[in-house]
């Protein structure tokens, strides 16, 4: 990997962690502030999809509204379980347990349903992943995943398999411009919210009010986490930027420990290096 394309998929780990940073700080506001993130987000980006238009034609309508409709759901499920579990747990249990598991049930999913076969790196990469997910759910000796934001943050990596799988079919199989899908996403997900946000004006409003400068960091960091990678899988193998823009998990958890003071420091950071290990081998399988 160049150092141009180095400096973008660290970039895209920063600006990922960066993003759930912010998310954890607004954990208590829930749907509305997930409504608020992808509005602002189809708003603050809808100049860059229009001038990838320029490189990128428009697909066919049919199919990309329904892969697209059908990706909105999916990360709507995501964001909404993620807020959730940074509203009961702590991101540095939250966010590894999401992260690391979301590659290997890909890989399962790629298994059972494209019959891909994975080599000695994918299943000793699988089984690092797990033994760092033991790692960072269990407490004083006792395993605690149903306690604590665990729970949550293993349907989203449940979620993170799904829509990964679907999200590759669009963009490679049915050939839609990355960019254009990404925002048709933030757009999906605000449309399937906004009966939600319109009956919670109130609620809208103060959460707007109270978090604004969260919702406007994840707004501009979450999608530009994902246009970061985008230009590096142009100057570097994919093989090696997946796995290296999982440096956010360890990023995050310095986040959690540093600035928002969570407890068990060292299991928890240990547990997400043993999680990036894994990650890392899977990517390179």
């Amino acid at each position: 990997m160049g150092a141009l394309g180095l400096v973008l998929v660290v970039a895209a780990a920063f600006a990922h962690a960066g993003w759930n940073f912010f998310a954890k700080r607004a954990g208590s506001a829930g749907a509305g502030f997930v409504w608020l993130t992808a509005a602002a987000s189809a708003v603050l980006y809808l100049p860059v999809m229009l001038v990838s238009l320029l490189v990128f034609p428009l697909p066919d309508w049919r199919p990309w509204l329904l892969v697209a409709l059908v990706s909105a759901v999916l990360h709507l499920g995501y964001y909404l379980t993620l807020q959730r579990g940074y509203a009961v747990g702590d991101m540095s249990v939250v966010y590894p347990l999401a992260r690391g598991t979301g590659p290997l049930l890909a890989m399962f999913i790629a298994v059972l349903v494209l019959g891909e076969r994975p080599g000695p790196l994918g299943l000793a990469g699988g089984a690092v992943v797990v033994l760092g997910v033991f790692v960072i759910g269990f407490a004083d000796g006792v395993p605690r995943f149903g306690a604590g934001g665990a729970a949550f943050g293993l349907l989203c990596g449940s979620l993170i398999a799904l829509y990964t799988v679907w999200d590759a079919h669009a963009v490679t199989a049915l050939a839609i411009a990355p960019l254009l899908f990404d925002w048709s996403n933030n757009l999906g997900r605000s449309l399937l919210l906004a009966p939600y946000a319109a009956v919670r004006r109130g609620r809208i409003a103060e959460t707007w009010t109270t978090y604004r400068r969260e919702v406007l960091a994840v707004a501009v960091l979450s999608p530009l986490a994902y246009i970061l990678v985008l230009f590096a899988m142009r100057l570097a193998p994919v093989s090696l930027v997946a796995p290296g823009r999982e440096l956010s998990i360890v990023l995050a958890g310095l986040l959690a420990w540093r600035v928002l003071g969570e407890a068990q420091p060292v299991r928890r950071l240990t547990g997400a290096a043993i999680v990036l290990l894994g990650v890392v081998l899977l990517g390179l399988a």
